[in-house]
C-alpha cells in the first residue's frame, strides 16, 4: 500500500511516499522558505536527488510542484494518481474535537477550519493541502493526524489557565499543545535507544516553530505551546512568551488594531523581529560576522530554552535525557552548545566534539560523565503519520 504523507509547516512542506507496512521510502523531500524569492524544493528517490530553487508564494504552489515531480515520466515514482491508496496529513490544531487519527470527511474539514483561528499559520495550510490532495488523488483515502493528540495526557493542573472556570469548561480555553507527532516519535525513540523502563525525557523541537515537552513514562505532562501555537520558546516569526499587558498597551496607547497586534506577534516577531532574518542559518552566519542583533537573538533563544528545561526537570523530579530534534535542533550545533552551556549543576554536560559531528542518525552528544543523556534524534513525523494512517485503515 502506497501512502503519501504531506506535512505542511508554517513556511515549509515536507513529504514522503512510503510503502506500508514495510516502511520503504519511495521518495521524500521538502519545500522550504515558502513566501520567499529563494524558495527551494528538494526531491529525492533511490536514483535521483534534485534541488530546485524558485519563487514560491504559497503552499498551494509548493504542493502542486511536489505532485508534478511524483508523476513526472522521468523523475517520478508513480504513473497514476490511483497508485496512492492513502494521503496522510499533519493537522496542527484539533482542539478537543480529535484525540485520535481520523478519516477525513466534510465534518472533519469543518472542524479543522473552525480551529484555524487558533493556528492561523498552520490549519489553513493544512486544510489547503487536504483540498488539493482530494483533487489530485480522488481515489485515495484522506487521513488526518493531529499535533494536539499527543498532549491529551496533560494533567489538568498543567493544561488549565488561571482564568474563570466557565472559559475552560464551556469555551475550551486551555493548553492544547502542538508538534505532538514529532514529540511522540522522538521520545519513543529515546526510550527505546536508552532502554528505559520508567523515563523522564525533555523533547526539544526546534524549527521555524519551536516547542518543548516534558515526557514522563512516554506521556506528555507539560508543554510550552498552549491554546494556540504562539507562546513558549522564541520562534522564527512568533514572539513566544510575552506579557499580555503589552497587547493592551499596543492597542490602548499606541493605536494598534487587534489584527495588527496578532500579525505583529505571529508574523513579525521572534527571530525575524529581533534580527530581520527568520531562518536560523542566516542568523548564525550574521552572528559569526559580528552582527550584535543576531548574537543577542541567539543568546535570548538559548536562554529561553534553558529556563524551560529547568522547569520541566522540576515538574518530573529529575531527568534522564534531553532530545534535540527538527530542522534547527538536528542541525544547529551552535544553538545546542549554547543551550547546554553552564548546565553542569543539573547534570547536563555537552561533548563539543560529538556535538559538531553531522550524522543523520540517533546520537549521543553528552560527555561520558554527564548524568543526563543529550541526544540528537532526527524526527520523522512523516513515518509516524504513515504508521497511524495505515493502522487506522487496516
Amino acid at each position: 500500500m502506497n501512502i503519501l504523507v504531506i506535512n505542511s509547516g508554517s513556511s515549509s512542506i515536507k513529504f514522503q511516499l512510503l510503502q506500508m507496512p514495510s516502511e520503504i521510502v519511495m521518495c521524500s523531500g521538502i519545500v522550504e522558505r515558502i513566501g520567499h524569492e529563494d524558495a527551494v524544493l528538494k526531491y529525492k528517490t533511490n536514483s535521483i536527488d534534485v534541488v530546485r530553487s524558485e519563487r514560491m508564494e504559497s503552499h498551494k504552489e509548493g504542493l502542486e510542484l511536489i505532485v508534478g515531480f511524483l508523476l513526472d515520466p522521468e523523475k517520478g515514482v508513480i504513473k497514476d494518481s490511483k497508485d496512492i491508496a492513502i494521503v496522510g496529513h499533519r493537522v496542527v490544531h484539533g482542539g478537543n474535537s480529535f484525540s485520535d487519527t481520523m478519516l477525513i470527511d466534510s465534518k472533519v474539514k469543518e472542524e479543522i477550519l473552525e480551529h484555524a483561528a487558533l493556528a492561523p499559520l498552520h490549519n489553513p495550510n493544512n486544510l489547503e493541502g487536504i483540498r488539493i490532495a482530494e483533487q489530485l488523488f480522488p481515489s485515495a483515502e484522506q487521513v488526518a493526524v493531529f499535533d494536539t493528540a499527543f498532549h491529551q495526557t496533560l494533567p489538568e493542573k498543567a493544561k488549565k489557565y488561571a482564568i474563570p472556570n466557565d472559559l475552560y469548561q464551556e469555551q475550551g480555553i486551555q493548553v492544547y499543545g502542538f508538534h505532538g507527532t514529532s514529540h511522540k516519535y522522538v521520545s519513543e525513540k529515546a526510550i527505546e535507544y536508552l532502554q528505559l523502563g520508567k523515563s523522564r525525557i525533555i523533547s526539544i523541537h526546534l524549527g521555524n516553530g519551536c516547542s518543548i515537552t516534558g515526557v514522563l513514562n512516554g506521556k506528555s505532562i507539560d508543554h510550552s505551546l498552549g491554546f494556540a501555537p504562539s507562546n513558549g520558546l522564541i520562534m522564527g516569526s512568533r514572539s513566544g512568551d510575552i506579557d499580555h499587558a503589552i497587547i493592551f498597551y499596543l492597542v490602548n496607547e499606541m493605536g494598534y488594531g487587534l489584527h495588527e497586534v496578532d500579525d505583529l506577534l505571529t508574523k513579525k516577531s521572534g527571530m525575524l523581529g529581533l534580527t530581520g532574518y527568520s531562518d536560523l542559518r542566516d542568523i548564525q552566519e550574521e552572528a559569526e560576522k559580528g552582527n550584535t542583533d543576531c548574537i543577542l537573538a541567539l543568546e535570548m533563544n538559548a536562554y529561553r530554552i534553558k529556563k524551560y528545561i529547568g522547569a520541566y526537570m522540576a515538574a518530573m523530579n529529575g531527568l534522564d535525557a534531553i532530545v534535540f530534534t527538527a530542522g534547527i535542533g538536528e542541525n544547529s550545533s551552535v544553538l545546542r552548545k549554547m543551550v547546554c552551556a553552564e548546565m553542569n549543576y543539573l547534570g547536563i554536560e555537552l561533548d563539543n566534539e560529538s556535538n559538531e559531528r553531522k550524522l543523520n542518525v540517533i546520537r549521543e552528544i553528552n560527555t561520558t560523565s554527564s548524568k543526563v543523556k543529550i541526544l540528537v534524534i532526527p524526527t520523522n513525523e512523516e513515518l509516524e503519520i504513515a504508521k497511524q494512517a495505515f493502522q487506522l485503515l487496516n
